[in-house]
């Protein structure tokens, strides 16, 4: 008994030795498959990635043929670029055997668990939607977002942010969503703008000749429109002194350029003419 136990153990060994064996004598042809694919995966990686390069530079030659607004032809060559991405991604995948439907069933939990991770990043992406639907502004239009201050002039409006260069050349990164759903100050609807530049004079003041200071400086300026109205307002009644505002027209391309340019030779003509600018003060009467 004991004779047939260790032949029955010496047969289980050479079992298993022989299919370690296999084992080893498949694992070149194996590499070899295994070698091609990746190969065929790199070679096929190579072609989508051209592939993907001709065709946004065939739609974006096609959109500027058409006309089509920048900042939605911007929208458009982003979304598409993401789609032809997961469809090469998809197809190397089925590449390395990979079954089509459990590929798509695997992406379709994995775009579920991201939506419900980056719900805010689909906000961004309704937002920019939104905004090319309704059309706000523009690529090169200077806006304002109200809830931030932050204004600029816009550069690129792309699937989830819209990017804006301030004066300063400084960039500044907007969500779309926050764009679609506060309020947004278009600066550049039309091709004038008025400067209203606010102004305090004394109440010893008289404002027929502030006005004359003012208006000769304003028609000596060459970015004034003289066709259109510009005069000196008063606006309220303040503390220590007038609240004024002098308002005149400018084209849009002038308004940046010049809006601190002028204060400076506001400033000079009111010297000149010996206008008292107030500042604040208090007046203590004492009894005796």
């Amino acid at each position: 008994m004991v004779n047939n136990n260790m032949s029955s153990m010496s047969s289980i060994e050479v079992e298993k030795l022989g299919v370690i064996e296999q084992y080893i004598s498949e694992i070149p042809e194996k590499a070899l498959h295994l070698g091609i694919r990746v190969l065929l995966a790199i070679i096929g990686l190579a072609i989508g990635v051209w592939l993907i390069r001709l065709v946004r530079s065939l739609l974006r030659k096609s959109m500027e043929r058409a006309a089509v607004e920048t900042g939605a032809a911007q929208f458009v060559e982003s979304l598409v670029n993401a789609l032809l991405i997961g469809i090469l991604v998809l197809t190397i995948a089925v590449g390395f055997g990979l079954d089509a439907a459990t590929v798509v069933a695997m992406i379709g939990s994995v775009g579920m668990a991201l939506a419900l991770a980056m719900q805010g990043s689909l906000s961004n992406l309704a937002g920019g939607v939104l905004i090319l639907a309704t059309k706000p502004f523009f690529v090169g239009d200077y806006i304002c977002e109200a809830s931030t201050g932050q204004e600029g002039t816009v550069t690129q409006i792309s699937l989830f942010y819209t990017r804006i260069v301030k004066p300063d050349g400084t960039l500044v990164i907007l969500p779309n969503k926050d764009l679609a759903n506060q309020t947004v100050i278009n600066k550049t609807p039309t091709d004038v703008r008025r400067m209203d530049i606010p102004v305090s004079i004394s109440y010893d003041e008289d404002i027929e000749r502030v006005r004359k200071a003012v208006l000769p400086l304003l028609d000596s300026l060459e970015f004034v429109i003289k066709s259109k109205d510009r005069d000196i307002y008063i606006i309220r009644f303040a503390e220590s002194g007038i609240d004024t505002e002098i308002r005149f027209w400018v084209k849009n391309e002038d308004y940046l350029p010049n809006s601190l340019k002028i204060n400076e030779l506001i400033k000079k003509a009111f010297d000149e003419a010996d206008i008292e600018i107030p500042y604040n003060q208090l007046d203590i009467h004492m009894k005796q």
